[in-house]
């Protein structure tokens, strides 16, 4: 049985070399490398071959592709593939350069782990770089996917660091190396609410990386399994090694897809109009919603609406908005909406509503 260490380092080279040649690594090639690494990774960092599970103290980052399904669904399958791998080879270099720990690839999706098997002592820093320079290099693969007329990748980074359980689990015929707990669930949630080119971070990773990172103003977020609101934080850049993260978002909060019943009255001159017509939310952000109307309203109309959100005791909500952009798809009429005046409590259900849907998955 190979250690930890060697099954990890066997990943990753296979990963770099598939990645680059195209070709699968030969069973010959993976024997010798496996026969060479076995003794120096075990003496190196003092895991014995009995040795199965252990609490590390861990920093582990999740990166995904945002809007990649609807991608896939317009390219061919060679030309995607290709894209896809190019994106992952890349990302598994720069998180190899941090010393980080490709996990494993989900899809589009990418975990690597910072602290398991070996420890830096700034495992929560390292993450934190090497998601910056994620963000800066997959800029620089959009101009090349322009130049090669296809489509930009846009992703989406959350950082947790805590103490998880490491160990290899499965059998003789196939083991895998991988962490467990709380606060790799803690670190997919967190990867669900960043938007676009943004990278965000826990409380307890902004703790070890507070002083040598740009941070933005804390966020408080509701969190699947968790009683309480959790802290989010917005890596903004490194500034000792002038390194903005190139945010490509300008949405101030996610939005979500659904079907939500409404109602809604028409404002005029700060006045009700008598009349409550029907509609369906069908996407929703803190700020803003797309709604499909019972019949076309004109752009710059006023609009009192009634959402109802199927949550006990959170109550019905009112909100105003304002009528941005108005639209037909396949005959239906639709408003793009701003919210312009909400209560307190108002917008604590839309954010909860969103921040629970948001979890649900799916692409942002």
């Amino acid at each position: 049985m190979r250690t930890p260490a060697v099954s990890l380092i066997l990943k990753q080279v296979q990963a770099l070399f598939e990645g680059q040649t195209g070709s699968p690594m030969a069973p010959a090639v993976r024997t010798h490398l496996e026969n060479l690494l076995g003794d120096a990774i075990t003496g190196a960092v003092g895991v014995s071959r009995e040795e199965r599970f252990r609490p590390h103290e861990v920093a582990v980052l999740l990166t995904d592709l945002r809007g990649f399904t609807s991608i896939s669904e317009q390219h061919d399958g060679p030309a995607l593939l290709d894209m896809l791998n190019r994106y992952l080879v890349r990302m598994t270099e720069i998180a190899v350069s941090h010393g980080g720990t490709i996990d494993k690839f989900m899809g589009d999706a990418v975990m690597v782990l910072f602290g398991a098997p070996v420890s830096h002592g700034d495992d929560a820093f390292r993450a934190v770089h090497c998601a910056v320079d994620m963000q800066r290099a997959l800029l620089e693969m959009n101009r090349e996917n322009r130049d090669r007329r296809l489509p930009e990748l846009n992703m989406g980074i959350g950082i947790n660091t805590g103490s998880v359980i490491a160990g290899l689990l499965g059998s003789d015929l196939h083991a895998e190396y991988t962490v467990i707990g709380d606060e790799v669930n803690l670190a997919s949630r967190i990867e669900a609410y960043s938007l676009r080119g943004q990278v965000l971070i826990s409380d307890s990773t902004r703790r070890l990386v507070e002083g040598r990172v740009d941070l933005g103003e804390p966020m408080p977020v509701y969190v699947k399994g968790k009683r309480e609101q959790v802290h989010l934080h917005e890596v903004l850049g490194i500034p000792s090694l002038d390194k903005p993260v190139p945010r490509q978002e300008v949405r101030k909060s996610p939005r979500v897809e659904t079907r939500m019943p409404f109602e809604y009255e028409r404002v005029e001159n700060k006045a009700i109009v008598p009349g409550l017509r029907a509609g369906t939310i069908l996407d929703i952000g803190y700020h803003g919603a797309l709604a499909e109307t019972a019949e076309p309203v004109p752009a710059h109309a006023d609009l009192k609406l009634h959402l109802h959100f199927a949550r006990g005791g959170a109550g019905d909500t009112d909100v105003y908005a304002r009528v941005v952009r108005c639209f037909e798809r396949e005959g239906r009429p639709l408003a793009c909406l701003e919210f312009t005046s909400i209560s307190v409590q108002g917008g604590e259900n839309i954010r909860h509503f969103v921040q629970m849907l948001l979890q649900g998955g799916g692409d942002r």
